[in-house]
C-alpha cells in the first residue's frame, strides 16, 4: 500500500495504561464515518498495517484504540505520533448537497465594513476552529470561520459575506 493510494485521517498522540492502549488524534472531520478494522501507520516512510482489535470514539475527534499484537506499553510508545491512514477506497462518500467549511476555499470573501478582501487561498483546521487566509494588500489575512463571523454563503456565486471585528483586518495590513 502507498501513501498516495490512501487518505491521512489523523495520528497517535500518547499511549494509555500499561496493555497497550494508544489515543489517535483524527483530523478527518468525521471519524465516526470510517471503516476502522485496520489502519495504515507510517513508519520510516512505509505504511504498516495495524489491526483494531477494539476501540472508543470520543466527543473530542479522539478515541483510543488496541491494534492486535501491541500489547504492552513499550510496544505502544513507538506509535506515538505516527500519522495514520486509510485506502482511499475506503473513504466516505459524500452526499451531493453536503457542504463542508472546507469547501469555502476559492470563495470570494466580502466584509460588510472593508468590502471585497480576495479569494481564500487556504483553510487551516485546528481543534477549536477553522481558520480562512485571504491575501489582502499583499499581505495574509487570517480570520475564523464561525457563525459569529459568516453573514451569508452563496454557494451558487462562491461568495462569503462575513462581519470581521473592528480593526482585525488592520493587524495585517497595518493601516
Amino acid at each position: 500500500m502507498k501513501i498516495e493510494d490512501c487518505f491521512y485521517i489523523g495520528y497517535i498522540t500518547k499511549t494509555k495504561g500499561l496493555k497497550g492502549e494508544v489515543q489517535v488524534y483524527f483530523e478527518y472531520e468525521a471519524p465516526e464515518d470510517l471503516l476502522l478494522e485496520s489502519v495504515f501507520a507510517e513508519i520510516n516512510g512505509k505504511l504498516v498495517p495495524f489491526f483494531v482489535s477494539s476501540y472508543k470514539l470520543q466527543n473530542n475527534q479522539t478515541g483510543n484504540f488496541y491494534f492486535d499484537d501491541i500489547d504492552t506499553i513499550e510496544k505502544a510508545q513507538t506509535l506515538i505520533r505516527k500519522k495514520l491512514y486509510l485506502p482511499e477506497k475506503l473513504k466516505p462518500v459524500r452526499d451531493d448537497d453536503e457542504f463542508l467549511i472546507t469547501d469555502l476555499k476559492g470563495f470570494i470573501v466580502h466584509d460588510e465594513t472593508a468590502g471585497e478582501l480576495g479569494e481564500i487561498i487556504e483553510i487551516h483546521e485546528y481543534p477549536q476552529q477553522y481558520v480562512a487566509v485571504v491575501p489582502y494588500k499583499f499581505k495574509e489575512v487570517l480570520f475564523p470561520l464561525n457563525d459569529d463571523l459568516i453573514v451569508e454563503i452563496d454557494e451558487e456565486n462562491g461568495i462569503l459575506k462575513v462581519d470581521l471585528p473592528e480593526g482585525l483586518i488592520d493587524l495585517y495590513v497595518g493601516d
